[in-house]
């Protein structure tokens, strides 16, 4: 075994592991698209440090408020990951690195609240946990995730209606070779 220190600058990137952050990028999406189900955005609480995140992000990103929270709704990726916005949210992000569990993990943010977690309206390599609490307390906050929970419950009650009929299926179909 080596003796020399790691060095995280230096070290390569190995798929294997980048396919472990993204399944774990990808679960964590899937969890939160089933509390969005489940509770209204408006009284989910992500953190025990909701209130505090969410001051600091307006405080910290003013522009989120500008035009109807217009830059909350459509996340530009440009902007989130330009030099200077890079360097904001590292800031940002860093402030509450002994605060928050895995605060620097990767995670996956839909670009437009409006719509479900997609290939298209997903942004990964720019996402961290701290930025996913800011962005989704804030869309939570001000009700901006609203239409997510309806999308979440109308596509669980289809689910779940599907579900029935394949049973109703199975089991009319039994029934009918029983017969035989």
């Amino acid at each position: 075994m080596s003796t020399q220190k790691f060095d995280p600058n230096s070290a390569q990137n190995l798929l294997e592991i980048e396919k472990q952050f993204a399944v774990k990028a990808v679960e964590h999406a899937q969890t939160y698209w089933n509390l969005l189900e489940k509770i209204s955005p408006r009284g989910l609480k992500l953190t025990r440090l909701d209130d505090e995140i969410y001051a600091d992000t307006m405080s910290s990103f003013p522009e989120l408020s500008v035009d109807g929270y217009a830059k909350l709704i459509k996340l530009d990726e440009d902007w989130l990951k330009s030099e200077s916005g890079k360097k904001r949210w590292r800031t940002f992000i860093n402030a509450y690195e002994k605060t928050v569990k895995d605060f620097n993990f990767g995670s996956l943010i839909r670009t437009d609240a409006r719509r479900e977690y997609a290939e298209t309206n997903t942004i990964f390599g720019a996402s961290v946990f701290l930025r996913f609490y800011a962005i989704e307390i804030a869309r939570n906050r001000l009700g901006l995730n609203d239409r997510a929970h309806e999308m979440a419950k109308e596509e669980a009650e289809k689910e779940a209606k599907e579900k029935e009929e394949e049973e109703k299926v199975k089991v009319s179909g039994k029934s009918e070779s029983e017969k035989s």
